[in-house]
């Protein structure tokens, strides 16, 4: 039968509770019967029923009747596109077949015939009750339809099924919603129809007519004037878009749908859209997730003279539910990457202003929405007037490691301000705090302090715990990198003395200190990257400093890299 894959209890009173009078009139019946909402969710269950399918009410009320219910004979999920029960709920008829099966609650497979016809459920939502009597297993392995079930438009069984595996294989290869409802339309046009309409909620509620699309000669056209912002859903207008909006079974839909006086602005929108178009016949489908409605399709034909039949409706649905799937995913996927990138970027921080210093950092995201890094940078002021400087990375991809990282950084921070010592001292305070305070495994950094010497000279001292080592470039472009002060990366356990080292940073020169996503690359060793690194950083000497951290990301981070990149850029002043 008709309906959403998830749960949730709409319909003709709650499923949990079916009226005294649905249930009555079932128990009347001498053979195993169910009612269904619009939705195809089962609201009313009688004994016979449960008995013949061993499944307690409680495990068919408010469950879609198809996806609880209808299998191959092979016991695997029926597609909707192959349900005859599917066409006939659509049209609203009466019809009846043989030759199905039904998974009972104990997981064997049930040969059934039924019948299904239309049922008064009271108020003003229609039911359909459905009668099922068991059948003896068929001789062979070939299944019975009730009846014929027409292509949609010119489609054979086996395109159809083809069709809904392309669905499936296109639509879940991306994560980016535009490319799937690229992907979602053409699958659609012009194979099943020459207009392709999309309609999605987005997460403030708000309706957007996404895509309208015409096939034209081999192409397609993207009509913009008819797309954008579209009035509210109305939650008791009977017309086809706005009930698919809602979630309800799909629907058919022509030109005289919206002739009457329109009931909502939305109904107002799809009079433009088919006086417009030219639609001469239309089906829409819901668009939805697992978790709630999304939108809605529709497919539209103007030139083509087979209009849609309610056998074609159970296709297009497959097609839509697919599309739900898909598009939740991409949504759910791009909501992560962006708290990801919002969660790492407050933790960043902004650089401090030093007479006479220029400073500018850069953090490059992972690729991948669940890489968020533990790369981290930092500049800042010491209480003896000195400027700061840190860059490290937290072993882990994860939010867990973003987190560890705050905790390291912030600890820095206190133990900088609070003891005006050697760069080394201050990261053993912090090595020895990160195992028993932190959830920080291991990690690597560089942490420096900066100051102006009474010469006017700037002076660097540092410390290194087993990170990539700082670059220097000096105005004319000549670059080395500085490889002493080096030790152990933090959180290991030994406690072995650390070493501070010191330069003087020439006028005009540049000092680079990065994390390893910049020069690490699959199949290519870490020294390539580090000559990568060089020869395009000496290249750059002379650029805006802004300028030649940008350029440094596009040049030397490696296209298949999949780590996230922190670079940190210092400037001494030029001599006038």
């Amino acid at each position: 039968m008709a309906g959403p894959e998830d749960t949730e209890t709409v319909g003709t009173g709650s499923p949990g509770a079916p009226t005294a009078g649905l249930t009555r009139g079932l128990e009347a019946v001498g053979t195993a019967a169910y009612v269904v909402d619009e939705e195809g969710r089962v609201i009313a269950v009688n004994a016979h029923a449960e008995q013949l399918l061993v499944r307690p009410a409680e495990s068919f009320l408010g469950h879609d009747a198809h996806d609880l219910l209808h299998r191959d004979s092979h016991g695997h999920p029926l597609a909707r596109s192959r349900c005859g029960m599917r066409q006939a709920f659509h049209a609203g008829r009466t019809a009846q077949g043989e030759g199905e099966y039904f998974e009972c609650g104990d997981g064997t497979l049930l040969p059934v015939s039924w019948l299904i016809t239309p049922y008064d459920v009271g108020g003003q939502e229609a039911g359909t009750l459905v009668l099922v009597h068991a059948q003896p297993p068929p001789q062979t392995d070939r299944k019975t339809e009730p009846e014929p079930v027409p292509a949609a438009g010119t489609l054979t069984e086996l395109e159809r099924l083809a069709l809904l595996a392309e669905t499936t294989t296109r639509l879940t290869a991306t994560l980016d919603v535009d490319e799937a409802l690229r992907r979602l339309v053409a699958l659609v046009v012009p194979r099943l129809a020459d207009w392709a309409v999309i309609d999605l909620i987005t997460e403030r509620d708000e309706v957007w007519r996404t895509a309208v699309v015409h096939a034209e000669g081999g192409t397609t056209v993207h009509h913009e004037d008819l797309q954008g912002p579209m009035p509210p859903v109305p939650q008791d207008s009977p017309m086809p878009l706005s009930r698919a909006l809602r979630g309800v079974a799909s629907a058919l839909a022509g030109p005289r749908t919206y002739r009457p006086e329109p009931d909502s602005g939305i109904a107002v929108e799809q009079r433009r859209l088919f006086e417009a178009t030219g639609i001469r016949s239309a089906a829409i489908a819901p668009i939805r997730s697992t978790r709630e409605v999304l939108g809605a399709l529709t497919l539209g034909r103007a030139k083509d003279q087979v209009d849609f039949t309610p056998e074609d409706l159970p296709l297009i649905e497959d097609i839509a539910r697919r599309a739900g799937l898909a598009l939740d995913n991409a949504r759910l996927y791009q909501r992560q990457r962006k708290v990801a990138e919002t969660m790492q970027n407050h933790l960043l921080p902004q650089m401090p202003r030093v007479p006479g210093l220029q400073m500018t950092a850069r953090y490059l995201p992972a690729p991948d929405a669940s890489q968020v890094g533990g790369d981290w940078y930092d500049a800042f002021s010491l209480s003896d007037g000195a400027t700061a400087l840190a860059v490290g990375d937290v072993v882990g991809h994860d939010l867990e490691a973003a987190a560890g990282m705050a905790q390291l950084r912030n600890m820095l921070r206190a133990y900088a301000w609070a003891h005006q010592e050697p760069p080394s001292r201050i990261v053993e305070r912090l090595d020895e705090a990160v195992m028993h305070i932190t959830d920080v495994t291991m990690a690597t950094m560089i942490f420096a302090r900066v100051e102006e010497r009474d010469d006017e000279h700037w002076e660097l001292t540092w410390t290194n715990a087993g990170h990539p080592p700082p670059l220097l470039i000096s105005h004319d472009g000549l670059a080395r990198y500085l490889t002493d002060g080096h030790g152990i990366l933090l959180g290991t356990g030994v406690r072995t003395p650390r070493t501070d080292a010191t330069a003087l940073l020439p006028p005009g020169s540049t000092l680079l200190l990065y994390t390893d996503g910049l020069i690490e690359a699959p199949g290519h060793t870490l020294d390539e990257g580090l000559q990568r690194l060089h020869r395009h950083a000496a290249a750059l000497a002379h650029r805006p400093l802004a300028s030649l951290t940008d350029q440094l990301l596009r040049r030397v981070r490696h296209v298949t890299n999949d780590d996230d990149v922190a670079l940190l850029a210092v400037r001494t002043p030029s001599t006038s």
